[in-house]
């Protein structure tokens, strides 16, 4: 039996109170960074890799079914306003289409060639990169997607939750990270959800570091999309360049980023 179907350590929970329902949760999620730790290596050696491939221009797409296509999403999502990178650098998709975020699209994820599919339009190259995220590691959209993906000559590479599964013999860098049975039997959503998450968080912030995004500990590239990122970029301006904030909001607002703003008023301040 996969680990992910493995039948859960407590039983009885509709006799439990709210405080021990909680207490059993926090305690299982308690496993699950120990579980991501031991799979440091595989991570990063994959981190090297597509980092190769996104300096040369590549791609980074996440592909999924419920819980683990909307973990890719959100991942995916998140680059533009925290590094600045364009909409088309980072894309998860969902098994059933953006609909399925919301709502489950029956029988999506068991479609072999749905997932080729719906990335033909981005006109794949061998320079990109495809990340199949599947807990259980036998999903048909998932698996289709990166075999046909292996074909093509992309990087490839997988976040299950079970050993030895057909999705982590299908890419290049599998990353396997068994966290146990689930709190509920079965719900992967609960410890495999999280350590999707952890792994995705590691695999985006770490290249996009590489990638130069990052000064310092700074998101210098982040999109100014509120008052908050404005005054935090701000903020970042005048603890680099010691001006005052009114003129670091000035400059920021003129120059459109943190590293735009920060460049032209050093080089401003060399010439004088």
């Amino acid at each position: 039996m996969k680990t992910t179907e493995s039948n859960s350590l407590y039983d009885g929970l509709e006799q439990m109170s709210a405080l021990e329902l909680v207490q059993g949760i926090n305690a299982e999620d308690a496993k699950v960074a120990a579980a991501v730790a031991s799979k440091l290596s595989e991570i990063s050696s994959f981190v090297e890799a597509l980092v190769d491939r996104m300096k040369d221009g590549g791609r980074l797409f996440y592909i999924g079914a419920g819980t683990s296509g909307r973990l890719g999403i959100l991942d995916a999502s998140e680059c533009p306003p925290t590094f600045g990178v364009d909409h088309e650098t980072v894309i998860g998709l969902i098994a059933g289409g953006d609909s399925a975020i919301r709502k489950a699209v029956e029988r999506a994820e068991d479609d072999w060639d749905g997932a080729w599919k719906d990335l033909a339009p981005y006109g794949l190259t061998e320079k990109d990169t495809l990340v199949g995220i599947a807990a259980s590691g036998t999903t048909p959209y998932v698996i289709g997607g990166v075999k046909r993906a292996c074909q093509e000559g992309l990087l490839t590479a997988c976040i299950t939750c079970n050993t030895e599964s057909v999705l982590a013999q299908a890419v290049e860098h599998p990353i396997e990270v068994v966290v146990g049975p689930e709190f509920v039997t079965g719900s992967t959503r609960m410890k495999s959800g999280t350590a999707q998450k952890m792994v995705l968080n590691m695999i985006s912030t770490s290249a996009m570091i590489l990638l130069g995004k990052v000064q310092g500990n700074k998101m210098v590239d982040m999109q100014l999309s509120n008052d908050k990122l404005i005054a935090r970029g701000t903020r970042m301006i005048v603890e680099s360049t010691k001006v005052t904030l009114e003129y670091a909001e000035m400059m920021l607002l003129k120059h459109g980023s943190v590293r735009a703003a920060v460049h032209e008023i050093q080089s401003t301040h060399e010439q004088e």
